[in-house]
């Protein structure tokens, strides 16, 4: 006999019954497939998911918590840690940190991270958030050129906040960065980081979020489940819009970059390790996110070479406190000025020549650190861009500056916009005289072709950190990140960092 309660069926089970009945109907294949055993049925199951992308990537990132690094890829790691830690110490000092700051300290939370030059030890997810922004307050962080994104001030932003938290050595930081670096960049090349932007979203926004989570979910010591869950989560969270190149005042923008995604990914981790369960195959099931994301998706693209391409050997490190379309243009510059002994007075014309996607973020931007025209102008009568000029709104109002600015033209170039030097520049000068020199720059300095060493990094570091940290902190922190792998707790770093 049928209870009552048998009888009625919720409109949960009613949907969901009905969906099972259209689509046995609809295909009758997939009735059949149901209709056998699992070894039977899993013969018919579609290539893309019996490649286990999500099995293979979990599996991956448990194994690379322990893994030895190649010394090339430990020292580049160490650079990209410092170099981030660089530019979060002098981003507190801007804007877009102080905000940032303050929202934290309103926040309150429990203990267990320090929120960069101040006295904040609050949640790991707010540490997070505020050291990501400030990592991106200008642009001081670095950047992979192929796939766009700025993987150190989401990525080390939550490894650290992480790290803190639950204790771990400067080894397990380092292996934990370049996880989360990979899988920061691979997301965007199985996306395919046009596809991304061609629907209005940003990619940088789009891949912070899942680097961090797996960086985090390396320092919270995930098992392969929790490693699945991790990715479901962060996938989840997955968000941003290309909308930022509208923020006039970096603010925004910093949160897209850098502390969207440091928050989104040590919120996954933190959720997993506190035992919440979740979906174990959101990167190749039914309605995954690279199918939901893309219209090309290339599912291989997030495990292949895995364990032996290292995106943080790839990364550009930036030379100049500057959005990354100019790097190669100021390069260019300054090369022709040393040369040619280039000043104001004789020179009456600059033209510049970028690829033209670059070109048209940094065209005569609102914002000074992305404003091409402003920075050559400088360049021109200083002979340098200095950190404080790259962010300056009253340097940029000055009437020379602006004199000399309307001397600048930027063209954007398609022919540029090649995929084994996306963002290069060229520089032509025309002098009062009537002679031109130009300049072409294909990779500029801190790139994977023109690599700094270790005295560069610390040098661009020393430049950043000492007006904050004052010069004895910051020749302290420069040896004890250049060593990170004889750090036995991250925690021994605070009182470099904190006041």
């Amino acid at each position: 006999m049928i209870s009552k309660n048998d009888s009625i069926l919720t409109r949960r089970r009613i949907l969901k019954g009905a969906g099972g009945f259209v689509a046995a109907a609809a295909f009758p294949a997939a009735r059949a497939a149901l209709a056998l055993p699992l070894s039977h049925a899993s013969q018919n199951v579609p290539a893309k998911a019996a490649a286990d992308i999500t099995g293979r990537l979990a599996r991956y990132m448990v194994d690379a918590r322990n893994r030895s690094l190649p010394p090339q890829v430990a020292r580049e790691g160490k650079h990209r840690i410092l170099d981030t830690l660089g530019a979060m110490v002098s981003g507190a000092r801007l804007k877009p940190g102080e905000m940032a700051i303050q929202y934290v300290r309103g926040q309150g939370g429990v203990p267990e991270a320090s929120v960069f030059t101040t006295d904040i030890r609050t949640s790991a997810v707010n540490a997070a958030l505020a050291n990501g922004m400030c990592a991106h307050a200008d642009e001081t962080d670095d950047f992979e050129p192929v796939t766009k994104a700025h993987p150190g001030c989401s990525v080390v932003a939550a490894a650290l906040a992480m790290a803190e938290r639950e204790g771990r050595s400067g080894m397990e930081l380092l292996r934990a960065v370049t996880l989360g670096y990979d899988l920061c960049c691979r997301f965007l090349l199985a996306l395919g980081a046009d596809l991304v932007r061609a629907t209005h979203r940003s990619a940088e926004g789009t891949s912070a979020t899942f680097g961090s989570a797996a960086a985090a979910a390396s320092l919270a010591r995930l098992d392969e489940k929790g490693m699945r869950y991790v990715l479901s989560y962060a996938a989840q969270q997955v968000s941003g819009l290309w909308s930022w190149v509208g923020d006039a005042e970096h603010v925004e923008k910093a949160f897209d970059f850098g502390g969207m995604g440091a928050r989104n990914g040590v919120t996954a981790a933190i959720m997993i390790q506190a035992g919440f369960s979740g979906v174990s195959d959101v990167l190749d099931g039914e309605h995954n996110m690279l199918e939901a994301l893309s219209t090309e998706p290339k599912p291989e693209e997030m495990v292949a070479g895995l364990g032996s391409r290292f995106f943080v050997t790839e990364s550009a490190i930036k030379t100049f406190s500057v959005g990354y379309p100019i790097q190669a243009a100021l390069d260019a510059f300054l090369t022709l000025r040393r040369e040619h002994g280039l000043t104001v007075n004789n020179v009456q014309r600059i033209l510049v020549r970028l690829p033209e996607d670059g070109a048209r973020i940094v065209d005569n931007s609102a914002m000074p650190d992305v404003n091409c025209q402003y920075l050559m102008a400088v360049a021109l009568v200083d002979g340098a861009v200095s950190f404080s000029d790259s962010h300056s709104r009253e340097r940029m109002a000055d009437p020379q500056i602006r004199a000399v600015k309307e001397r600048v033209q930027l063209v954007g170039d398609r022919a540029l916009m090649v995929p084994d030097a996306p963002r290069s520049g060229f520089v032509e000068v025309t002098l009062r005289d009537g002679r031109t020199v130009s300049h072409f720059t294909r990779f500029p300095p801190g790139t994977k072709e023109n690599p700094l060493d270790t005295e560069g990094v610390n040098a661009k570091v020393r430049d950043l950190m000492a007006p904050v940290l004052g010069t004895q902190r910051t020749e302290a922190l420069i040896q004890r990140v250049n060593a990170l792998e004889e750090l036995g707790n991250v925690r021994e770093l605070r009182p470099l960092l904190t006041v």
